[in-house]
């Protein structure tokens, strides 16, 4: 057996679930309570309370598509059951649903990318699961 294999099989396991709901409260997936956005998108390179290194993710495309795909599940019924409610008038249709989806993206959008980052830590995919004398020779 390999070096690198019997590294992985003796690293602690890391929890997914709770790696996703740390990442929804936008917190470090590692600790739990250093903040991992830097603003309202940008990943911070590093956890302020345990120093866990975070620059390595790689959300990308991954957070705006879960928006958009969990913003249409809500809206698309949404403006089905109020359109054939209450009949409204196009343009103030149009308003009630275009602050609403905007709105819902907003919120979601930052929840998302920090749900995103959070699988990627627990999975140890890209850097993640380096271990800190790896990273240590690199430098």
């Amino acid at each position: 057996m390999t070096d690198a294999v019997q590294d992985q099989s003796t690293e602690i396991p890391r929890g997914m679930p709770r790696a996703m709901l740390r990442g929804w409260l936008r917190r470090c997936p590692s600790c739990g309570s250093g903040p991992m956005l830097n603003g309202y998108l940008k990943v911070r390179d590093s956890c302020p309370v345990c120093n866990e290194e975070l620059h390595h993710h790689r959300a990308d495309d991954g957070p705006p598509y879960l928006t958009l795909l969990v913003v249409g599940h809500i809206i698309g019924p949404a403006m089905l059951w109020y359109f054939t409610a209450f009949e409204p008038d196009p343009y103030t249709f149009m308003a009630i649903f275009m602050v609403a989806s905007a709105a819902l993206s907003l919120y979601f959008l930052p929840r998302l990318k920090g749900v995103i980052v959070g699988v990627q830590w627990a999975a140890r995919m890209g850097g993640f699961g380096r271990r800190a004398s790896e990273r240590d020779l690199r430098t």
